[in-house]
């Protein structure tokens, strides 16, 4: 019987999507659920977006595109990373994908051979340990649990970058924790990397734009600008305009990765479709009021789902970005659901207890890796929202 390549029996499906699909079919069976699993900003972009979209299908060349991005798209991506201090950058510094996650791929396949080591902080996004698995590289993780406040400190990532790894992944703001760095916190990092010149280092900070409480979004770049020449920063529409669906990613970095991107782009997908790309440039160049006004609410979303958390009694950062809370729901395990007597021995279990009793979809911690947790993402729609955490604190009242 003929086979399939080995690196297939190292790939998995995402975590997070067989919770939305099972969360998606008991609602298609008529259970009433709410679904704080998919990370999906669930808002659409502004109208001039879908303007450039229509202009570019009336315009539509029909030609290829190039495997780099438009002159124009990387013009308007240039411009917007101006606006979080990233400047000095050409457009041979960049190059685009189809989605962050693509371009993340691509960079990974660019620098990493079998057997390099790739390190980077728990919780992580469920797509680091996926890529590299599937490239056979080594993983070395760096455990930054609730009680640091899910944050990695200088000490660890000396350790860490004492080991000479070819890649150091860094997610600010980060997925699933919602957890933002500050600028000290920043520079003290920044500091260790400029120590240990062997290492890239990947800067996936697409929820850069979604950023809470005044405490600002910083990059070690800003920090050492002599790390510009190995700091391969990456951004998305995806989550900054509500455009998850539209597929477009960036990078802005060392002119040898940013090229090395294009030649798999030529391999992989060759271009951006010249509507995504109109409507990309419309997205970075033209009004930015709907992500302000989404920031603000997010933010007042936060802060509703804190209260719960807190009312509760769970060990839970305060996320300062992005759109995750991360409970520790540690407190939980060795106990039973009173109601439907199902038994809560770790976070899976948790989930499913929660989504069988209550109808509330999360996503384990165990899928970001770090199995005390959870990931509620609080992208619903807002009516959805206050009555969701009313369930949540329910099942945790019922618990024995």
């Amino acid at each position: 019987m003929l086979q399939l390549a080995r690196r297939m029996s190292r790939a998995k499906p995402s975590a997070i999507m067989m919770v939305a699909e099972k969360a998606k079919r008991l609602k298609a069976e008529g259970r009433d659920i709410i679904s704080f699993s998919i990370g999906v900003p669930n808002f659409l972009p502004g109208d001039h977006v879908y303007a450039a979209a229509r202009d570019a299908l009336a315009k539509d060349s029909g030609q290829y595109g190039s495997n780099r991005g438009s002159d124009a798209l990387l013009d308007a991506f240039l411009k917007h990373i101006e606006q979080v201090g990233l400047t000095g950058y050409t457009k041979a510094n960049c190059a685009t994908g189809i989605g962050a996650k693509h371009v993340i791929y691509n960079i990974c396949e660019a620098l990493l051979d079998e057997g390099d080591t790739i390190t980077f902080p728990t919780p992580y996004w469920t797509s680091y340990v996926d890529i590299a698995e599937i490239l056979d590289a080594k993983i070395d993780l760096l455990p930054c649990p609730a009680g640091q406040d899910y944050k990695l400190t200088p000490a660890q990532l000396d350790v860490a970058l004492a080991k000479k790894p070819r890649v150091f992944l860094f997610n600010n703001p980060s997925n699933p924790t919602g957890m933002v760095y500050t600028k000290a916190e920043i520079d003290a990092l920044a500091d260790v990397v400029a120590k240990y010149p062997d290492t890239w280092v990947i800067t996936d900070d697409i929820y850069n734009r979604m950023v809470f409480d005044g405490v600002g979004y910083h990059n070690f770049v800003n920090a050492r600008p002599e790390l510009r020449d190995r700091v391969i920063f990456i951004d998305s529409l995806s989550k900054t305009y509500g455009m998850p669906g539209w597929r477009v990613g960036f990078m802005a970095g060392p002119e040898v990765v940013a090229k090395a991107v294009v030649t798999m782009n030529s391999n992989h997908i060759t271009n951006l479709p010249e509507v995504t790309t109109a409507a990309a440039i419309a997205a970075l160049s033209g009004p930015q009021d709907v992500s302000t006004a989404k920031c603000a609410e997010f933010q007042a979303k936060r802060d509703q789902v804190m209260a719960v958390m807190d009312s509760i009694g769970l060990v839970c950062p305060k996320p300062q970005g992005a759109f995750y809370v991360f409970p520790d729901i540690s407190s939980a395990f060795g106990k039973t659901h009173g109601p439907t007597g199902l038994a809560i021995g770790n976070d899976v279990d948790f989930c499913n207890a929660l989504l069988e009793a209550k109808g509330v979809a999360c996503v384990p911690g165990s899928a970001f890796g770090e199995p005390r947790a959870l990931r509620i993402s609080y992208t619903c729609p807002t009516p959805q929202l206050a009555p969701g955490l009313q369930r949540f604190a329910e099942f945790f009242a019922e618990l024995r």
